[in-house]
C-alpha cells in the first residue's frame, strides 16, 4: 500500500511515544520507508536503537548532525518525505509549529518540508482542552496540517477524558488517507457488505460463506479518497473501518429497510452484499428437534433491494456485484441489465484466490456502454481502489456528456 513511499515520523517525549514504534512496524510492513527523528525528551521514553532497529535507517536526534558531507539533515529529510507524520505529539511542539519556532531536528525539518503533516496529539486532558492549545491546533490546521483526533479514556496521568493518543492502527488508516487522492470528495457513498442470515428457529439460520472482507475494501478506500462512507454490513467477524458510518443488520430485509432509506441520501451506491435470496417461510419460537421423519423447509423469495434501487436509480450511481460458478459473463451481463447498473463485477467463485474468505479476488468489470475488462489477481483493498477509479471515470463521462 506505501511501497516507494518516504514517510518522517517525528516522536516526542510524551509516553505515548511507545505506540510510535508499533505504528512505525504497520508503515514497515505496509511498504513505506521510514525515517525517524526524536526530540530529546522521546529518547528518555524509547530508545533511538529501538527505532534504527526497525525501520533500518538512522535516527535523528541532533540537528548537527549531516547524513553525507553534502546532504544537510534536516533539508534532506524534509524534500525526500511524501508524508510526515508526528505521534505522539505534545503541547510544547504544536505549540512551538503554531508559532513557528524552529529550534530542534523535528521543527526544522517540519519547516523545511511540503509534504502533507499529519499530527496525533497525546496530552492531559485539562491541556487539550485548554484555549491556548486549541487555538494553536486550529492556527495549523488553517495552514493544512491534519489532525489525528486523540481517543477519550483513561490517561497515563491518572485523568480520564481526551488526550489519550489514538491507536496505531487509526493512526495508520489517517496516513493512507492523506496519501489518497481526494477524487470522491462531496460524494455520498453507500456500501453493502457481507452475508445476510435467515432464522429457522432460535438457533439455526440459512447464510451463505460472504465474509465481507470486499464490501468492507470498498468502503475503506472510499473514505480514503474523501467521500463520505455508510457501510451496511450483514454479520461479519471483521472490525468497523475507522472513519465510516457502519450500521449492523442481520436479515435480508433488516438489510432492504436500511439500505432503501440511505440509499435516498447517497451519489453512489455499491451493493457488494450476498444476501439471500429466500427465507424460510415461517421461524418457529423454539429449537426444532430432531426426529424420524425428513425435515422439509418452505422457502419464499426475499425482496430484491438491487433490483428495487435500479428502478428508482434516478442520478444515483448504482454497482452491483455478481458471485457465479458458471457461465460468468452471460450471468453478470444479464444482471447488469436486468437491474440498471452502471456497472458489475463479477467473479468466478471456483477460481484459486477468488471469492469468499480471501484477501485476494480475481474479477472481470462490465459496464453499461458494452465494455469488459478483466483484472488478474490482486488484493481486495488494491481491488478496491481499481472500482473506485472505474466510479470516478464513469461520473466524469455522465458530467462531460450533460455539459
Amino acid at each position: 500500500m506505501l511501497k516507494g513511499k518516504e514517510i518522517i515520523l517525528g516522536v516526542t517525549g510524551g509516553i505515548a511515544a511507545y505506540k510510535a514504534v508499533e505504528l512505525l512496524r504497520l508503515l514497515t510492513k505496509a511498504g513505506a520507508n521510514v525515517h525517524v527523528i526524536m526530540t530529546d525528551s522521546a529518547t528518555e521514553f524509547v530508545t533511538p536503537l529501538t527505532f534504527q532497529t526497525l525501520s533500518m535507517n538512522p535516527v535523528s536526534t541532533s540537528l548537527f548532525n549531516l547524513i553525507s558531507e553534502r546532504e544537510i539533515g534536516h533539508i534532506s529529510l524534509a524534500d525526500r518525505a511524501d508524508l510526515f507524520i508526528i505521534t505522539p505529539a505534545t503541547a510544547n511542539i504544536v505549540g512551538k509549529l503554531a508559532g513557528g519556532i524552529a529550534d530542534d531536528m523535528l521543527t526544522t525539518t517540519v519547516m523545511a518540508t511540503k509534504a502533507p503533516i499529519l499530527v496525533a496529539p497525546a496530552m492531559n486532558v485539562n491541556m487539550y482542552q485548554n484555549p491556548i492549545y486549541k487555538a494553536n491546533e486550529e492556527k495549523l490546521k488553517s495552514h493544512g496540517y491534519l489532525f489525528v483526533e486523540p481517543a477519550k479514556g483513561m490517561l497515563a496521568c491518572g485523568w480520564e477524558g481526551e488526550g489519550k493518543l489514538q491507536e496505531p492502527r487509526v493512526i495508520f488508516e489517517e496516513a493512507l488517507a492523506a496519501l489518497s487522492p481526494k477524487d470522491l470528495t462531496g460524494e455520498r457513498v453507500l456500501v453493502t457488505a457481507g452475508p445476510t442470515r435467515e432464522e429457522l428457529d432460535p438457533i439455526r439460520f440459512i447464510s451463505n460463506y460472504s465474509s465481507g472482507k470486499m464490501g468492507y475494501a470498498v468502503a475503506i478506500a472510499a473514505r480514503r479518497r474523501g467521500a463520505q462512507v455508510t457501510l451496511v454490513t450483514g454479520p461479519a467477524c471483521l472490525d468497523e473501518p475507522w472513519g465510516v458510518d457502519t450500521v449492523q443488520v442481520v436479515s435480508t430485509e433488516n438489510m432492504r429497510e436500511v439500505v432503501i432509506k440511505k440509499a435516498a441520501e447517497s451519489t453512489i451506491v455499491i451493493k457488494s452484499a450476498a444476501v439471500a435470496d429466500y427465507r424460510p417461510k415461517s421461524r418457529t419460537g423454539e429449537k426444532i428437534k430432531k426426529n424420524a421423519e425428513p425435515l422439509v423447509l418452505e422457502l419464499v423469495k426475499n425482496p430484491d433491494i438491487l433490483g428495487e434501487l435500479g428502478k428508482t436509480k434516478g442520478d444515483r450511481l448504482l454497482v452491483g456485484f455478481a458471485a457465479e460458478t458458471g457461465d460468468l459473463l452471460a450471468n453478470a451481463a444479464k444482471k447488469l441489465m436486468e437491474k440498471n447498473l452502471d456497472m458489475v463485477v463479477a467473479n468466478e467463485i471456483g477460481l484459486e484466490g477468488a471469492g469468499f474468505n480471501v484477501d485476494t479476488n480475481i474479477v472481470k468489470l462490465l459496464f453499461r456502454d458494452g465494455r469488459k475488462e478483466d483484472l488478474p489477481l490482486m488484493g481486495k483493498i488494491e481491488l478496491a481502489d481499481v472500482i473506485l477509479d472505474r466510479i470516478v471515470e464513469i461520473r466524469k463521462q455522465a458530467r462531460g456528456a450533460r455539459c
